[in-house]
């Protein structure tokens, strides 16, 4: 059903990006800002994530896979971001579906991401979220609402990129 849910959700996403023009490189509002389901999820090192541990904070929180070529292709540019809106006090989370640290592993020696890599093995996550393809991002503003997203891969450290998640930091 994971498998499948994920085929699914891949196949609309690059379908969609490959028959479209290059989309700019900002950020999608979503109308009415709802309020982000919260998780509790492990990262890597078994330490447990809630996203409501991080109320009061911008979260950017991407949704990815290592099979994922797009998620491959945007993930330096998200490491580069994080270098520069840690200081700041941005949460980002990679939120890997359906893959165990055994996949992931290896696949951070060619693709590092420095940022917590949390686990929604069994997809209970991707489920509950508005996610539509692989990679989606959303950023989450101090209020725990969904503010922004981005539906397939992104050049994170755009600096009008950067400037809209900064933008949250002054509300």
């Amino acid at each position: 059903m994971l498998l499948r849910l994920l085929l699914i959700i891949t196949f609309v996403g690059t379908v969609g990006m490959a028959t479209a023009e290059p989309k700019p490189a900002l950020l999608t509002p979503l109308p009415g800002a709802p309020l982000a389901r919260n998780f509790d999820l492990p990262d890597m090192d078994g330490k447990r994530h809630k996203l409501s541990d991080y109320r009061g904070r911008v979260v950017i929180v991407n949704f990815w896979a290592t099979w994922c070529p797009p998620c491959r292709k945007e993930l330096p540019s998200m490491n580069r971001a994080w270098s520069r809106l840690q200081k700041e006090g941005v949460m980002m989370l990679a939120v890997n579906v359906g893959e165990s640290e055994d996949v992931i592993f290896p696949f951070m020696a060619d693709y590092p991401i420095d940022f917590p890599v949390l686990l929604d093995q069994d997809g209970e996550i991707i489920q509950r979220w508005p996610v539509r393809g692989l990679p989606t991002t959303f950023v989450v503003d101090p209020d725990g609402r969904l503010v922004y997203q981005a539906l397939g891969g992104r050049e994170w450290d755009d600096p009008r990129l950067l400037g809209l998640v900064r933008g949250l930091l002054k509300q």
